[in-house]
């Protein structure tokens, strides 16, 4: 497949189901998130994207490593619920954004994508790379998590990462560990 996945795709998942990957509710899900924090090694951050918040559960968990963060996701449909799980936090905003054709005009020390890359085309994922590599300071930190088991999407999880880093040779790997079911590697810009 040499297209991204459309916004349409992931608007038709949300409409027939509020939580589709069980976010909420999946002990993997969970374990999953728990990791992508302790990966961050108690790392505080100052402006931190997220991209594909979907319903806000990682999110909830970002929230207090970020003095400001700004948490984006295609769906519109998805959006609603991540405001209303992180109604306590003030320094979070949520924004509709087809990233990476769109994309803030920020600079970030850390940028988290779990389970997004491989969604996208081999061009996407360059562009992905050259947006951070403009737009992610000197010393902060990209997070990638993805699926490695078989997928219908664009990319395989190990593909993608493969590709983000090709477009990104000047990121220092910091942690890149295999789990049963997923990836998970922390760039650091130098």
């Amino acid at each position: 497949m040499s297209q991204s996945l459309p916004p349409i795709y992931f608007e038709d998942m949300f409409a027939n189901n509020p939580d589709p990957w069980s976010f909420e509710t999946s002990v993997y899900e969970a374990e999953k998130f728990e990791a992508s924090i302790a990966a961050l090694d108690g790392r505080a951050y100052d402006r931190a994207l997220e991209v594909g918040c979907a319903n806000g559960v990682l999110t909830q968990r970002l929230i207090p490593w970020c003095r400001r963060l700004l948490s984006v996701d295609v769906s519109v449909s998805a959006l609603p619920s991540a405001p209303r799980r992180n109604l306590a936090a003030d320094n979070v905003e949520f924004v509709n954004m087809v990233y990476p054709t769109q994309t803030p005009d920020t600079q970030f020390d850390l940028i988290v994508m779990s389970e997004v890359v491989y969604y996208w085309s081999a061009a996407d994922i360059a562009a992905a790379g050259a947006w951070i590599a403009g737009h992610l300071d000197r010393g902060g930190d990209l997070l990638l998590v993805h699926w490695i088991g078989s997928t219908d999407y664009p990319q395989t999880g190990d593909g993608a990462v493969q590709l983000l880093r090709a477009a990104m040779p000047a990121m220092t790997v910091v942690r890149a560990t295999r789990h049963e079911k997923y990836r998970l590697d922390l760039w650091r810009r130098p």
